[in-house]
């Protein structure tokens, strides 16, 4: 069973709800694949879900997903799973923090919509790359092995 949590945002304390289960099952469903996309890496170490990711003295982020380069620890992908009664940190708040420190790629996860926001750093912030859904494929080049069916990921059964 998933647990509230807190975040710092900004030098603010943020009381986050409780994961619900279709969040969790997704959430499960892509830490498995990219655990799997990334076991031949040596440069890259995914985090456990939701664990704490200190960006500066004032900010302390969650990521339902994070990845991290070995060398420096600095984080390099991040992914949000979007609550629907708790939406607003993830879409706005958490969004300009991956920004303001130029995360290179940034998933944002919507089960409201079933679809997934991919983003990468430029030099002028983040730039939507494009919006996936239904029979689209997850990808991304700096993870060779990885690739997710959209509709795999948002299905609703367990992972067999």
């Amino acid at each position: 069973m998933s647990l509230p949590y807190e975040e710092i945002l900004d030098g603010a304390v943020t009381a986050r709800l409780a994961p619900g289960p279709r969040h969790e099952l997704i959430c499960a469903r892509l830490h498995a694949v990219i655990k799997a996309s990334v076991a031949n890496m040596s440069s890259t170490r995914l985090l456990a879900a939701r664990a704490e990711v200190a960006v500066n003295a004032s900010t302390t982020l969650r990521p339902d997903l994070a990845l991290v380069t070995l060398a420096t620890g600095k984080l390099w992908l991040a992914a949000e799973i979007v609550s629907s009664n708790d939406h607003r940190a993830d879409t706005v708040v958490k969004k300009q923090i991956y920004e303001d420190i130029k995360v290179p790629r940034l998933w944002m996860i919507d089960p409201r919509y079933d679809n997934v926001e991919v983003y990468h750093a430029s030099p002028f912030g983040l730039r939507l790359q494009g919006i996936l859904a239904g029979r689209e494929v997850l990808t991304e080049k700096l993870l060779p092995e990885f690739q997710l069916a959209v509709a795999e990921l948002f299905a609703d059964q367990s992972p067999s």
